[in-house]
């Protein structure tokens, strides 16, 4: 049995309406606790994950029995609530639903290009037979009968609208092409953002019954939402993200409600003042990257992002300096804090976080 009543529902949604109205008081801290009884023997098949998300012998209804069981063996504390991230079928699936070979990985899964075609020849078109888009709409109508609403099912990695068409062309053609052929690319990404918005409002319709949704960050909202990316910005000048990404950001945004956006690594700095400068994306997860991007003070950053009006999201480990951190935003309600995960025997120091930034429930 999942552990969330009706009650700590509206506690969760009220207390995200008062953080973005900027009345909580504290950051956003997320607490989960794994190793519950879940009072049932484990099925046999396996939890959805990316090397298996292309296995079509599995029914759904053994998917969505199985993510069941996973979630009633976790306990949800502070800002947390029962959640599939559905974030299995790869970063940038939309790739798949365009026609790119899906390939499962271990921990990711990856997309490569159908067949070569001069870009001039290449257009793109919505699919509604596509298999993984069809078995993805099905897992979704599966989880509603199960659980009618009360567990959220996040929306799948769409992807960016660049890194989709780097999947349908390679990531090196589509850096040549940029500077070769940049009115096909411009034209090219145009056709992605509609598409784009098409496969999201069709799965949204099946999950719109839903108390929260949410997508593969976590960050559950009560109308349609999403983080928006672009991790091929690394590659490209500030003068090119504003050419070929700004447009599809702005109008996916606008689209959406309370839209983020995902900034990943130092590469991708640049691009940050244009990002601010776009009011329908209101918060920023920064992720600096592994080794020296862990260690060093990102301060600066967080700050900019916060006076800038934004939520902000400091995506790398930042426990030890979360007081200091607080002190750098404008207010303690900027901040986000993503899911912390602790096990049975940590319970009682996860629940002493939360009770030291006020994120116990009264």
């Amino acid at each position: 049995m999942i552990r969330f009543s009706d009650k700590q529902w509206d506690v969760l949604i009220n207390n995200y309406r008062k953080w973005w109205k900027g009345e909580l008081g504290r950051p956003i801290l997320p607490l989960i606790i794994s190793g519950a009884d879940p009072g049932r023997p484990m099925p046999k098949a396996p939890s959805h994950h990316f090397s298996n998300c292309a296995d079509f012998s599995l029914s759904v209804e053994e998917i969505i029995d199985r993510m069941d069981f996973d979630l009633s063996s976790l306990e949800f504390y502070g800002d947390s609530f029962p959640l599939v991230r559905m974030a299995h079928f790869g970063p940038g699936v939309m790739a798949a639903f365009l026609g790119a070979r899906l390939e499962p990985a271990e921990d990711t899964v990856w997309f490569y290009p159908p067949k070569k075609v001069p870009i001039e020849d290449l257009h793109f078109s919505y699919d509604e037979s596509n298999i993984y888009f069809n078995r993805i709409k099905d897992i979704y109508r599966a989880g509603m009968k199960k659980w009618g609403g009360n567990v959220c099912m996040a929306m799948i990695d769409i992807g960016g609208g660049m890194d989709v068409l780097a999947s349908m062309l390679g990531t090196e053609e589509l850096l040549i092409e940029v500077l070769d052929n940049p009115k096909e690319v411009k034209r090219l990404c145009l056709e992605i953002t509609e598409i784009w918005l098409k496969y999201y409002w069709e799965l949204n319709d099946i999950i719109k019954g839903q108390r929260v949704f949410s997508d593969w960050s976590s960050r559950p909202n009560e109308k349609p939402s999403y983080i928006l990316q672009c991790d091929f910005c690394y590659m490209i000048s500030t003068k090119m993200f504003n050419e070929f990404v700004y447009d599809d950001l702005s109008k996916t945004s606008s689209a959406l409600d309370k839209a983020f956006y995902h900034l990943d690594g130092k590469g991708a700095l640049p691009h940050l003042d244009t990002l601010l400068s776009i009011d329908t994306i209101k918060g920023i997860q920064w992720v600096p990257g592994s080794g020296e991007g862990e260690s060093k003070n990102w301060d600066d950053i967080i700050e900019k992002i916060s006076k800038a009006g934004k939520k902000v999201w400091p995506a790398y480990k930042i426990d030890p300096n979360l007081d200091k951190i607080i002190k750098v935003v404008k207010k303690p309600d900027d901040l986000y804090i993503a899911p912390r995960y602790y096990s049975m025997n940590e319970k009682k120091e996860g629940l002493k976080l939360l009770e030291k930034y006020g994120a116990m429930p009264s």
